[in-house]
């Protein structure tokens, strides 16, 4: 009997003074950071992969689009301007004609909304940073703040 009951107490006193430790942790929110080069560097690589399957085919391996279909993600300012507009039209997708140095391009994009937030801000990461491009990156909480809003 005594072999049972040590063990016992033993067992209460080690749970004790665990809780005991952990009720003396101070929980404090963390802020949030902008994105590093070293945070930035795997959303790239991630992009890369979602670019190729999901908009290689339209804006072509080296981001030069096809003319008067779908526009060049080079040195635009659908890419390398508004980081909320540009998202938007990977959300909704894209039916209007636009006019980009002087060409047209016509082809209609779809929604791309059934991607993961992270996902999508992964590959616009790739996209502004890629094609001679060097724009601040979009993170996830950025696509996820859109999405939501969309839907209020």
């Amino acid at each position: 009997m005594i072999k049972i009951i040590i063990p016992f107490f033993l067992s209460l006193f080690g749970c004790s003074v665990i809780f005991a430790q952990t009720s003396k942790l101070k929980v404090t929110k963390a802020k949030p950071q902008a994105a590093s080069a070293d945070d930035i560097l795997p959303s790239i690589k991630r992009g890369k992969l979602v670019y190729a399957n999901y908009c290689l085919t339209c804006h072509q391996e080296d981001g030069g689009g096809v003319p008067n279909l779908n526009p060049p993600l080079i040195q635009t300012s659908f890419v390398i301007g508004d980081k909320d507009v540009l998202i938007k039209i990977i959300l909704n997708g894209f039916n209007e004609h636009v006019d980009i140095d002087g060409e047209s391009y016509s082809n209609n994009m779809p929604s791309f909304n059934s991607l993961k937030d992270q996902q999508i801000a992964d590959v616009l990461a790739y996209i502004r940073n890629n094609f001679g491009n060097k724009a601040s990156p979009i993170i996830s909480a950025d696509v996820q703040k859109i999405r939501y809003s969309a839907k209020n």
